[in-house]
């Protein structure tokens, strides 16, 4: 695991114990480099996003059991893709986004200038 280390270069927060949420499913948005995606932004996420998402083969809406994934609705917080986040950002369909619980391996995909735009 990298260094729990968020945008800001302070301590790393919880993004969401409910749904359960991160690559290691421990409530943060730590990363490794098995970590293709790089989920790593914690957002909290909004109709529009998640349907950006879906349109893209990433749906976050329906339930999937064998993953332990509840699917998510508007106002859940989540790590998402960092690349995802950024083509959602393009578009004009970015959600908000927790800056002291997103992870600086973001800034390697996001520039800290527009997380801070959409930061809550």
């Amino acid at each position: 695991m990298r260094h729990s280390i968020n945008v800001l270069g302070g301590k790393l927060e919880t993004c969401s114990l409910d749904p359960v949420t991160g690559w290691y499913r421990d409530g943060c948005c730590n990363t490794d480099s098995n970590d293709h995606g790089l989920h790593t932004v914690c957002c909290i996420v909004t109709e529009k996003f998640l349907e950006f998402a879906k349109s893209k083969g990433n749906d976050l809406i329906t339930p999937a059991p064998q993953y332990n994934f509840p699917g998510l609705k508007n106002g859940d917080r989540w790590c998402v893709c960092a690349r995802t986040w950024l083509e959602a950002a393009e578009k004009g369909v970015a959600c908000p986004i927790n800056l002291e619980a997103t992870h600086e391996e973001s800034l390697q995909i996001i520039p800290l200038e527009l997380m801070e735009l959409h930061a809550l």
